[in-house]
């Protein structure tokens, strides 16, 4: 009997592969046997007509979960004000710059704090342009289709960044308050002028490539930067080198003004906290090892700063890190997934906010580790990690950041995650070592796995 079992699903198995095209294609046969295995039904016929005319994000929105979620939480970190980083990819530069804002504001009881992002944002482009450039030549001995000269075209810059970015560039230059050197329409509408300056690269990148001295490329690159420098004091405006700033305390009292160069300032009020050797970069990428560390080849801001490292870490570990954290008043850069399951209107993340699955009639059963593995998920904003409501027991209940996007969206310009989203779509949280336990920071001491830029962990958070 089990003979027989065996060879009917045997010629069954055959039965379906000769149905189909022997290219791989679809055939008559198959087709038919498609169309033939499903029937519209009355369900079929209402979701047919609703997404007709409806956005499938709007038809999704679970009825049962439009109340809003409870806003309170045992433990927030004292910040003021929200930003907006308005048509441009810098939610990077804005969450690294907020992370600071708070402390200051905490430290010298001031009623807000604001950041330049522009100044450090023009920084940030010529590095960059410095970063594509010098790499060009460092890569003139590889064909133009190796793959790594390839990434380098596809990508010569970009608005996007992450921490590492924050970090270099405030040590290397130092910070300004907003008022110093304020937005304008180019840095809040950054896509143009970085697509011009892109164009400029690769044309840049072919010259450079062309040389047959070996001297004569670095030359020519100083030449460049000259012509990238224009373009950038053109759209952004000339960085200040020097300025005077007032000090107001939270009554609108002035404290002292001062005389400042950007690097003075920030020595002035950050002593010597430093970004680079002081925090960690902590990631809960379930497609790789636990408890090692990487570094993605490439992946920084500044040719003569540090690629980007991180340690890979569970994500209860992670969780603990950034309640202690939290715990002690400190606001964490923080990355995430930000478009799964975003109901904007509520400024809510949570998996049960839209159903797709009975509007569409089928399951979305991956796992965190197979939706990274096959691209379906990745880290794509950075914002301020805040708060976290703790239960009687001291575990998470949900979490809340604080976002680039204007005072105006979101939960009052905030986002409210519940702790299953957190686990699902959170990536990447930057923490002080004063948080870390000694025997988490000794892993920091092994050599990093270099994995090539076009990891899919390179993702600039924009």
């Amino acid at each position: 009997m089990k003979r027989l079992f065996t060879l009917a699903i045997s010629l069954m198995a055959v039965g379906a592969l000769s149905a189909q095209q022997t290219d791989g294609g679809i055939s008559e046969t198959m087709l038919n046997e498609i169309r033939s295995s499903h029937t519209m039904t009355q369900a079929d016929r209402a979701a047919h007509n609703a997404m007709a005319q409806t956005a499938i994000a709007t038809l999704a929105i679970n009825g049962d979960n439009l109340a809003m979620i409870d806003t309170h939480f045992s433990h927030r970190v004292k910040t003021e004000g929200i930003t907006n980083q308005h048509q441009s990819g810098r939610c990077w530069l804005f969450t690294g710059l907020n992370v600071l804002r708070a402390e200051m504001i905490e430290k010298y009881d001031m009623s807000q704090m604001v950041f330049s992002h522009n100044y450090l944002f023009f920084y940030d482009q010529l590095e960059k342009c410095n970063l594509f450039l010098q790499a060009v030549i460092d890569t003139k001995h590889l064909k133009m289709d190796d793959r790594q000269v390839e990434w380098l075209f596809k990508n010569p810059l970009s608005d996007g960044g992450q921490f590492t970015g924050v970090s270099n560039l405030v040590m290397k230059y130092g910070v300004v308050p907003a008022e110093v050197m304020p937005e304008n329409y180019q840095s809040n509408n950054t896509s143009q002028i970085s697509n011009l300056i892109s164009q400029k690269l690769r044309e840049f990148g072919l010259k450079l490539r062309e040389q047959k001295d070996r001297r004569a490329p670095v030359a020519l690159k100083m030449e460049m930067l000259k012509e990238i420098y224009g373009m950038l004091v053109r759209a952004y405006g000339v960085p200040p080198t020097e300025f005077e700033w007032t000090r107001y305390d939270k009554s609108g009292k002035a404290v002292d003004t001062k005389t400042y160069t950007p690097q003075s300032f920030y020595k002035e009020y950050f002593g010597d906290l430093d970004l680079e050797q002081d925090y960690v970069m902590i990631m809960n990428d379930p497609t790789r090892e636990y408890h090692k560390v990487y570094e993605i080849e490439y992946d920084r801001h500044v040719y003569d700063g540090q690629n980007w490292v991180y340690l890979n870490l569970p994500i209860d570990e992670v969780k603990a890190l950034a309640i202690a954290s939290i715990k002690d008043n400190a606001a964490m850069y923080f990355s995430c997934d930000v478009g799964k399951f975003l109901l904007s209107k509520k400024g809510t993340l949570d998996i049960n906010n839209f159903d797709y699955a009975s509007l569409l009639g089928v399951e979305f059963p991956m796992k965190k580790e197979e939706r990274v593995r096959t691209f379906a998920s990745g880290s794509s904003h950075a914002m301020t990690l805040i708060a976290v409501d703790l239960d009687e027991n001291g575990e998470a209940k949900k979490w809340m950041v604080e976002n680039s996007w204007g005072p105006q969206s979101g939960w009052k310009g905030n986002l409210i995650m519940t702790d299953e989203w957190f686990e699902e779509y959170m990536f990447r949280v930057v923490v002080n070592k004063k948080y870390i336990p000694a025997e988490t920071l000794k892993l920091l001491e092994q050599k990093p796995t270099m994995l090539p830029s076009w990891d899919p962990m390179f993702a600039y958070e924009e």
